[in-house]
């Protein structure tokens, strides 16, 4: 397949792009950095600087070009959730970097001729969209959520189904995404090899997560099996605590994990954003398990030991 990637030069991308590179597909990735992933190098491998989510980009005759020569669209674009103070400016910030991007793309996509419009757009979401719970269970029929992170995924996911009618259309919601070199996992690493990790706040939050190589794995399956159509929750069928998560990682890197970090800190350093850290849903894949998808690592244990192996670098494999 011919795939055009926006939002794919990042912590995903690292793993994502050689996947699909190794499958066959040639790419066009397109990145406000002129050279993204720029230590990888291959023939079917094309780079566009440009800002997707501006329509003006959508204009121009390379990425309109690569649009209409696509089979699929690949759209994780979105500033990260839990990195920064979550400002006023900052949580403008998230939703234009999700929202205009896929409004922006979708209407480049319908101005194209019917016929020469990509089959597949697998758009982006996150678990976020159920809110927070101590105690609930959700699968991908439960209602978004009110607070801040329920409203950004819902809008997200409505300006990702206006394509419905032009293509079929995927939407992902996507779990704490587990690797050593970024995402949740690769900040706690080096706190825990030094013996000082454990739970953060009251350990009791529900954690639900994938490994990168099962989210890269699903993308693949997703763009190639057109039984793939509409939202599913890209987690492990195993959601744990967060104390069961920082006991699993002590035992992997042979450390203590029995000190827990103060909410207080996360909330000073991250504002609003701890929240994604600090509390929790227990969100269960449902429709990825009717659709027969195989997990490679659905047990913590396992997709720990593989997340933290040195092996686990996708430039190793």
């Amino acid at each position: 397949m011919q795939i055009l990637l926006l939002g794919c030069s990042g912590f995903v991308g690292r793993e994502l792009v050689p996947l699909l590179l190794k499958e066959g597909h040639s790419l066009t990735l397109i990145s406000r950095s002129g050279q993204p992933l720029a230590g990888l190098q291959h023939p079917n491998l094309q780079r566009i600087a440009a800002d997707p989510s501006q329509p003006a980009s959508w204009q121009r005759p390379d990425l309109q070009g690569a649009l209409q020569a696509s089979d699929a669209v690949v759209n994780l674009a979105g500033e990260p959730i839990a990195e920064k103070r979550w400002t006023a400016e900052h949580r403008q910030l998230l939703f234009d970097s999700r929202i205009h991007t896929t409004r922006a793309l979708v209407q480049a996509m319908a101005a194209l001729p019917e016929g020469q419009r990509p089959q597949v757009l697998i758009t982006g979401s996150a678990i976020g969209y159920y809110g927070t719970s101590a105690d609930g269970r959700f699968e991908e029929s439960s209602p978004a959520g009110k607070d801040v992170l329920g409203q950004l995924c819902s809008a997200w996911e409505a300006a990702g189904q206006e394509a419905s009618g032009l293509c079929r259309v995927v939407t992902l919601r996507i779990g704490i995404v587990l690797a050593a070199d970024g995402g949740a996992l690769g900040k706690m690493l080096p706190v825990f090899r030094l013996g000082f990790g454990g739970p953060i706040g009251t350990g009791q939050q529900w954690m639900s997560w994938i490994t990168r190589r099962d989210l890269c794995g699903l993308i693949a399956a997703a763009l190639e099996n057109s039984a793939y159509s509409g939202v599913y929750n890209a987690v492990s069928p195993n959601p744990c605590s967060m104390a069961q998560f920082a006991a699993a990682l002590g035992r992997c890197l042979g450390r203590p994990s029995l000190l827990p970090v103060p909410a207080a800190i996360l909330q000073v350093l991250l504002g609003d954003g701890a929240k994604v850290v600090l509390e929790g849903q227990q969100v269960l894949p449902v429709r990825l398990q009717q659709q027969g998808f195989g997990f490679r690592d659905p047990e913590l244990t396992g997709a720990l030991a593989v997340a933290t192996s040195p092996e686990s670098s996708p430039t190793r494999r």
